[in-house]
């Protein structure tokens, strides 16, 4: 019995050496790997962050329209004809045919599908 006690405690403890040497190795190039920013002379942190925003705002916007929300469409536009298939074959079985789960997937879709004409004047793109 004391010897698989034994072993066990070395065992423990040389996974506790290993985690200690990855978290230092962790640490270390997190550290080395961070560089400080400073903001231009005579401007502020936040003229700085700012002018990134206003770069990146338009790259945002586009990959939001032309990646995001088809993506979502389609996987809406799947969800909803899945259900509304399965709600059928529900339908046929057992003759009555539920609409709260197909009618809450289509106005998603209808909201994703509209959503970038008017998303952009909410969040003050």
């Amino acid at each position: 019995m004391t010897n698989s006690l034994r072993f066990k405690t070395k065992i423990d403890a040389k996974k506790l050496m290993q985690f200690g040497i990855f978290a230092a190795a962790l640490i270390f190039v997190f550290f080395a790997a961070a560089t400080p920013v400073f903001a231009a002379s005579g401007n502020s942190v936040y003229t700085a962050i700012y002018s990134t925003w206003e770069s990146a705002q338009s790259t945002i916007k586009k990959t939001v329209n032309n990646v995001v929300f088809p993506v979502v469409d389609v996987i809406l536009a799947v969800l909803f004809f899945v259900k509304l298939g399965t709600a059928y074959f529900d339908y046929k079985k057992h003759g009555q045919f539920e609409f709260a789960a197909p009618a809450i997937l289509f106005a998603c879709l209808m909201f994703c599908l509209i959503a970038p004409s008017y998303i952009w004047d909410i969040v003050g793109f």
